[in-house]
């Protein structure tokens, strides 16, 4: 397998196709131009600095191209980058399609579909069911290939149905394990709570907040898609259920720091809020000890309070077992 970016060891050169996930340009302390970048493969991304930046680089080297990058992975402030040694853009005939170098959901859009649709067999409120069929519906290409996020969790390729689905699965122990929960109403609310990231987000490809999704946000944006979906589906305004269903959207994010209007205040909403914060924080911490040897600690994770986490080492059996079979401590 060719190596990729999340393969390179500190002071290792190499050369190889990247994509630029962002291309900012930035002012120096000498007042010359240069472009600050976040370069991206399948395996991950590491930021770099293209220094003396002329017009004709500025113009040509923006986010959502590929190009063959040389350089060099180094540390800085004890955090991985790139030196930049060489950096063009991809030709014709070289690797150069932005979508062959972003990460991809580990579930094929079939088995992401497959899994979404026996879930909406299973919400039998007839108004939950008809609001979720029409907006899943309206939203499909861009639900089953959209990130969750520009960064933080789930941003890749198909992102946002796994999280979703990732929600489910929690969503359907959950209602296993504990008495009197409205199983369609929180699986309808699980389906449609980050539905509003269809339109928020730009795509997979070099992901932005589009304008709507930064002056509105997905909470209120899919707030008003199910009030319209209700509008057209003739389902009253003043319906218990629409209501119920709206409050799952709107208090998902749990405090209204995080941009919730509200709170949660429901049984169902408080659920969801926690299996959305708990789907997203196992991500964003599995996903930065990937990048670790063991015994070693994380960078730190921004959406985590800028905390760093720690990887064990391996356990070493003190029985010594070399039956190679795992002892007592290890199966519980």
């Amino acid at each position: 397998m060719a190596k990729q970016l999340m393969d390179l060891k500190l002071d290792e050169e190499f050369e190889l196709y990247v994509l630029l996930k962002e291309a900012k340009k930035r002012v120096a302390k000498n007042g010359k131009n240069f472009i600050s970048l976040v370069f991206q493969d399948p395996s991950g991304q590491l930021p770099g600095k293209y220094w003396d930046a002329s017009d004709q680089d500025i113009k040509q080297f923006v986010q959502g191209r590929v190009v063959l990058l040389k350089g060099k992975r180094e540390n800085y402030m004890n955090a991985p980058q790139v030196r930049i040694m060489a950096m063009r853009l991809a030709r014709e005939d070289e690797p150069h399609d932005p979508l062959g170098f972003v990460k991809r959901a580990p579930m094929t859009r079939t088995q992401m579909q497959e899994i979404i649709n026996q879930t909406i067999f299973e919400i039998t409120n007839a108004t939950y069911n008809r609001i979720v069929r029409a907006l899943i519906s309206k939203h499909s290409d861009a639900f089953f290939t959209y990130p969750a996020a520009k960064s933080n969790h789930h941003d890749f390729a198909g992102g946002l149905a796994f999280h979703t689905i990732s929600i489910l699965r929690l969503a359907h122990s959950v209602v296993s394990q504990y008495d009197g929960i409205d199983a369609p109403l929180l699986y309808a609310g699980a389906i449609l709570h980050d539905l509003g990231k269809t339109i928020e987000l730009s795509g997979p490809v070099a992901t932005e907040y589009t304008l709507a999704g930064n002056l509105l946000g997905h909470l209120s944006i899919m707030d008003a898609e199910i009030a319209e979906a209700a509008d057209k589906l003739g389902i009253s305004k003043d319906s218990q259920d629409l209501i119920l269903l709206r409050h799952m959207v709107l208090a998902h994010h749990g405090l209204l720091e995080y941009g919730s209007p509200e709170r949660p205040k429901i049984l169902e909403a408080e659920i969801l809020h926690h299996l959305d914060e708990l789907d997203a924080t196992i991500m964003m911490i599995q996903g930065a000890l990937k990048n670790v040897d063991p015994g070693e600690y994380t960078d730190r994770i921004f959406g985590l309070d800028n905390r760093r986490f720690y990887k064990p080492k391996p356990t070493v059996n003190p029985e010594n077992n070399k039956s190679g079979q795992p002892s007592q401590s290890q199966l519980f």
